[in-house]
């Protein structure tokens, strides 16, 4: 197998696309951009969001929010890259968006990372009167590394061993209404289970460094990571976008997500990307889709 070497590459890779990603957004001015705003009540600007705001709204009308997690194999990244991937739902005025920064392998372990996003989930809950977004209308959206975690903010919203203690609002939830997740790893025991530019079982992979060991020797914590092992009836609607090349993250890993939440009954899509790779593909259709979820099921129907 292929060791330091393709897990050195396959990371620069994932971290052109992450910068790609993060190139500065003109705000219009139709958009208020709050950011570093601190949810832990630390001052690690890990543990820090960003949050977007439409100015022309209905006057007392609390707004759905769009919760995004940002990629970068759980050890780089930034949460500016969300906001490019937000302005279009919140210029609509129909959306607040938040995009999350987190702990990365290089400061924390699991379940740092998961912790802290329930964290800045319970933070916006409990301000959510004061910044004019609706606690009970909030989803989400990740990418790679970010669309493992929103998954399991979907799929272990009601699991108190992932709660964690951060933050000063520990009464609130932490569950999300939807989710949508693009590329993210979903089973990571089952990741070198097929082709890919690195071997995730090794020392140094991303799973490895996530979990805080090398994979397969940790499998209680590996399983406990994965997404895939808290679907219960109780999740939330499920939108998944995958490109069948995908050089880090199998396709394989959403099939089966879908598959496994479907057969819970829960309501999943897989949406497919031919050819595609690890991003990369910016497809208006792709980005009528995510809107159209979101729609769907943050905003009542006939509330428009």
């Amino acid at each position: 197998m292929i060791h330091s070497l393709a897990t050195a590459c396959a990371l620069l890779l994932a971290s052109l696309c992450v910068a790609s990603a993060q190139r500065a957004q003109p705000v219009p001015d139709g958009v208020e951009l709050r950011r570093d705003i601190p949810y832990a009540g630390t001052e690690n600007p890990r543990q820090k969001l960003d949050l977007l705001l439409p100015r022309d709204r209905a006057e007392g009308e609390p707004l759905p929010l769009v919760v995004f997690v940002h990629g970068g194999a759980w050890r780089a990244g930034n949460k500016g890259s969300g906001i490019g991937r937000l302005m279009p739902l919140v210029r609509s005025g129909d959306f607040a968006g938040a995009s999350v920064a987190y702990r990365l392998t290089g400061e924390a372990s699991w379940p740092a990372q998961i912790h802290d996003c329930k964290a800045a989930l319970r933070w916006l809950r409990a301000n959510a009167e004061d910044l004019g977004i609706d606690p009970d209308r909030i989803g989400a959206i990740g990418t790679s590394a970010g669309g493992h975690l929103v998954s399991m903010l979907g799929t272990a919203g009601d699991v108190p061993d992932l709660e964690g203690e951060i933050g000063e609002h520990g009464k609130q939830r932490s569950a999300v209404r939807c989710v949508v997740n693009f590329f993210g790893p979903s089973e990571l025991l089952t990741m070198s289970a097929h082709p890919s530019r690195m071997d995730h079982d090794a020392p140094d992979s991303p799973e490895s460094k996530l979990v805080g060991g090398t994979l397969q020797e940790t499998r209680d914590v590996a399983r406990e990571a994965s997404p895939i092992s808290h679907i219960s009836a109780a999740d939330p609607p499920f939108l998944h976008v995958h490109g069948t090349d995908d050089p880090l993250v199998p396709h394989a890993q959403s099939v089966g997500f879908d598959r496994a939440l479907r057969e819970a009954g829960i309501e999943s899509e897989l949406h497919t990307v031919d050819g595609g790779g690890h991003g990369g593909f910016r497809d208006p259709e792709i980005d009528r889709k995510v809107e159209a979820f979101f729609r769907k099921h943050l905003i009542p129907e006939g509330a428009e």
